[in-house]
């Protein structure tokens, strides 16, 4: 028995693939956008879970070492290290939010390209074939449908990694800790 199955594997290619062909070319671009946006999503998880402690324990180190904890150079300082820190830390966030705003527009622009095939059979065939109709509803529906999934999985993730963004800011903050005299 092979782990592998080439037959299961060309059935849901061609299932994909038929997907893609009742939704139009806007589908691919809403598949498309979906694709960057979880790499991205995923990238920051990543960050977070590995890359982002060695720029922490860098930053707590550069704090520590310093003698001065309390005159105002000393809190430009942590300021700076804080806004050194959260560029890396949000680096990619302001993408990953335009691209889930983007995902329902891409679907509202596969409703306007399906319904218009919709109203070219209406102009050339009157209202008599449906099946010709039917084809351009389901070009003007599935886009639709696609967009808004895909936003709304851009949410959830979003929100996710702008927690845990949040979160690490906060902590840095609190392990910089200015002494007052």
């Amino acid at each position: 028995m092979s782990f592998f199955n080439v037959s299961g594997f060309l059935n849901v290619m061609s299932g994909i693939d038929g997907f893609l062909q009742m939704g139009g070319p806007v589908l691919v671009a809403i598949a498309l956008l979906l694709f960057v946006m979880w790499t991205l999503l995923f990238e920051r998880i990543w960050f977070f879970k590995t890359a982002l402690r060695s720029e922490l324990n860098q930053a707590l180190t550069q704090w520590q070492s310093r003698s001065d904890h309390q005159s105002l150079r000393a809190h430009q300082v942590r300021e700076t290290i804080i806004s050194q820190v959260t560029l890396k830390i949000d680096a990619g966030l302001p993408l990953i939010k335009t691209l889930v705003v983007l995902a329902p527009l891409l679907g509202l622009l596969g409703t306007v390209t399906g319904m218009i095939g919709v109203f070219d059979v209406l102009a050339m065939n009157g209202g008599g074939d449906v099946k010709s109709m039917s084809a351009g509803v389901s070009k003007a529906t599935i886009p639709t449908m696609a967009g808004m999934v895909a936003a709304l999985s851009g949410v959830f993730g979003n929100t996710y990694v702008s927690r845990m963004a949040n979160r690490e800011k906060q902590l840095l903050a609190d392990r910089l800790i200015l002494k007052h005299a």
